[in-house]
Parts: C-alpha cells; sequence; structure tokens
C-alpha cells in the first residue's frame, strides 16, 4: 500500500468516519435541545405573566423527544385538564353577600304584604340586617299593578340568594288588593306572609298628613273622613279609612292562607321594643334570633328606634325623613268618632287572629 509524503493515501479508515458522525449527530441534538429550551423558557415566562406556572414534560415513552411544556401538577391526585384561567380579585367577606356572582335569584318565600303607615319599612329595614335574609329594597307592587308582566320579570327583580338565605319583598298596597291573595298563592302556597299593623285612626292621620306633604291643598282630614259628620257617617271609600278595616281585607286571604302562615307585627311595639317585635319576626321566618336588643338605640328626635352602627356600617342608620314626621293636629272629637266606627272592627279582628292590639 503506496503513502504520499503530506499524507496517506487510499479510502478514509473506520475510526475517522465514526468520530464525524458522532460529532455532527452531536452538534444537531445541540441544536434541537437549545431550540427546546429557548421555547420552553418562552412559555414559562409568558405563564409566569399569566400566574400559572409550568413545568417541562420528560421524554415521551419511546424516549425520542421532549414534549412542550405543560402547566404543573398540583400536589395529590393529577387532574387531566388543564389549569384555569386566572381568577378574578377576592372580595372581601364582608361583600360576599352582595356579590352578583354568588346566588341565585329566587322568586320570594316572604312578603310584607301591609299595612301601608303601619310600620313596614321599619321591618324590612330591620330584618335586612339578618344574615339569612336578603330583601328587595323598593316596592315592586307585582301582585297589584305588575302582574302583567310575569313571574320572570318578577324573580329578575329579586336579590341573589343562597341556598341558606330568604328572600323577601314588601309591598304594603297588596293586603288590600283583592286579587293579591290567589295571585301569591298561584306562585307558592307555601309563601309566609307578614302584616305589620297599627291603631287604625292613628295610622289614617299619618296617612293624611304624608299625602298632605305633596299636596297641600287636600280637604281637611274631617272633611275626607265624614259623608256626614253630624250623622257620624264615616266615608270608607276614602282610601285612608278603608284600610284600617284590617278584618274585612284578612278575609280575603284567610281564603288562600290558613292563618298560620301569617305574622302580624304591631306597629306601636315596633317602636317601644323593636327587638321583641323582630324575635316574633324572626321565629316566623324559622331563623336563628340574631337581632337584638344590641343593634337598636331610640332617636329622640324622631321618636322611633334606630339600627346602631355595625360592622358594615360606621354610622348609625334611622329610616328616612319621612318617617317620624310630625302629624297634623286633628279635633279630638273628630278622634273619638273614629275610634268608636273602629271599635267593632277592631274587636272582630283581635277575635279573627287570636291577639289584642289595644286600641281601644
Amino acid at each position: 500500500m503506496a503513502y504520499r509524503v503530506l499524507g496517506r493515501t487510499g479510502p478514509p479508515q473506520p475510526r475517522r468516519a465514526r468520530r464525524l458522525l458522532f460529532a455532527f449527530t452531536l452538534s444537531l441534538s445541540c441544536t434541537y435541545l437549545c431550540y427546546n429550551l429557548l421555547c420552553c423558557c418562552n412559555d414559562l415566562g409568558r405563564s409566569r405573566r399569566l400566574g400559572a406556572p409550568r413545568c417541562l414534560r420528560g421524554p415521551s415513552a419511546d424516549g425520542q423527544k421532549l414534549h412542550k411544556s405543560r402547566p404543573c401538577d398540583p400536589p395529590g391526585p393529577t387532574p387531566s385538564a388543564p389549569a384555569a384561567a386566572v381568577p378574578g380579585p377576592r372580595l372581601p367577606a364582608s361583600n360576599l353577600s352582595g356579590s352578583p356572582r354568588l346566588g341565585t335569584k329566587r322568586l320570594p318565600q316572604a312578603l310584607i304584604v301591609g299595612v301601608k303607615k303601619g310600620g313596614t319599612r321599619a321591618v324590612l329595614e330591620f330584618i335586612r340586617v339578618h344574615p339569612d335574609v336578603r330583601a328587595l329594597g323598593t316596592e315592586p307592587h307585582f301582585f297589584d299593578r305588575n302582574y302583567g308582566r310575569g313571574l320572570d320579570w318578577y324573580r329578575n327583580l329579586m336579590p341573589r340568594t343562597l341556598e341558606s338565605q330568604i328572600t323577601l319583598e314588601k309591598t304594603p298596597s297588596y293586603f288590600v288588593t283583592q286579587e293579591a291573595p290567589r295571585r301569591i298563592f298561584n306562585m307558592s302556597r307555601e309563601t309566609k306572609l307578614i302584616v305589620v299593623v297599627r291603631n287604625p285612626v292613628t295610622r289614617a292621620i299619618s296617612d293624611y298628613t304624608q299625602t298632605l306633604s305633596k299636596k297641600p291643598d287636600i280637604p281637611t282630614f274631617e272633611g275626607l273622613s265624614f259623608r256626614n259628620r253630624t250623622l257620624g257617617l264615616v266615608d270608607v271609600s276614602w282610601n285612608a279609612i278603608r284600610i284600617g278595616l284590617y278584618v274585612l281585607h284578612l278575609q280575603s286571604w284567610l281564603q288562600y292562607f290558613p292563618l298560620a302562615q301569617i305574622h302580624f307585627v304591631s306597629g306601636e311595639r315596633l317602636i317601644t321594643d323593636p327587638a321583641g317585635e323582630m324575635g316574633r319576626v324572626q321565629d316566623f321566618l324559622g331563623i336563628r334570633r340574631f337581632i337584638t336588643d344590641k343593634h337598636f338605640y331610640f332617636n329622640k328626635t324622631k321618636g322611633f328606634p334606630c339600627l346602631k352602627k355595625t360592622e358594615s356600617s360606621l354610622l348609625p342608620r334611622c329610616l328616612g325623613k319621612s318617617k317620624g314626621r310630625t302629624h297634623v293636629q286633628i279635633d279630638p272629637e273628630v278622634i273619638d268618632q273614629l275610634r268608636e266606627f273602629y271599635r267593632p272592627y277592631n274587636i272582630k279582628f283581635y277575635e279573627t287572629v287570636g291577639q289584642d292590639f289595644r286600641w281601644e
């Protein structure tokens, strides 16, 4: 075999060929590995910006190549689903009940159905302190004025509630609406009904005082109350007088609901003993007695109990300016005549509900 001076002649040696092939293969592997690492790092950085940590996967079962990165599995059983999107900011615990993302809009399980100027707003504001009650703040007038809009419209007005909470709404005019008992019964025969009643004479004067503040030119209270005062003929067509005939309105409700499903709140005792009256309301609704004496203080200016400041309210909360306003002065003889007129209706009402409100 011949050799040249500066090199060897003949075919390349096998060892040299293997070295060249190994170097070439190593170069390709390094290039591929660097490419994968760059991709993975890019994914890793992007996932960190999104708040979802990512991990590198090992070789596949056939040992051929590395797979792309995937979300890191939590400790314990490894779910197959990818990591979820970044969650929104958490709300403080005190705001959870008001979050639109929590709970479901439901038809009310309880209604404050009456009566106007009896103390329904006070009962509503007091019961809303309870964590197991969510109440609509406005009066929807569904069962008297908006029934044609349908139950879906009505449900959509309601606040969202959890399974453990009661949905409640207040519209005082329901109690004197002839169709309301049947309509509510058709919604749910299990609905609990709350009626806040007050001395009918005092209630009528309060009703008139409110109307007078809006319409200063209306006739006098005496003129509206009687068809003939000399004969003692009371005008029961006047709404302020008609509402106070509680026992007559109650008959319509008893055609659809048992008396045990109707709770009567004394408007007078709501002022003198708010905790006691609200304790009975909570019992009726089947919820714990959360609202107690510690929630109230008596406002001497308004002559009405107000709610003390709570964890969610830095200031005490009283009812609006229209609540506790001074009544117009009425001739005492007119008041005596109206008391005599209401007396038999009141007595019949006491007997029907099994409770003496002591209005005489």
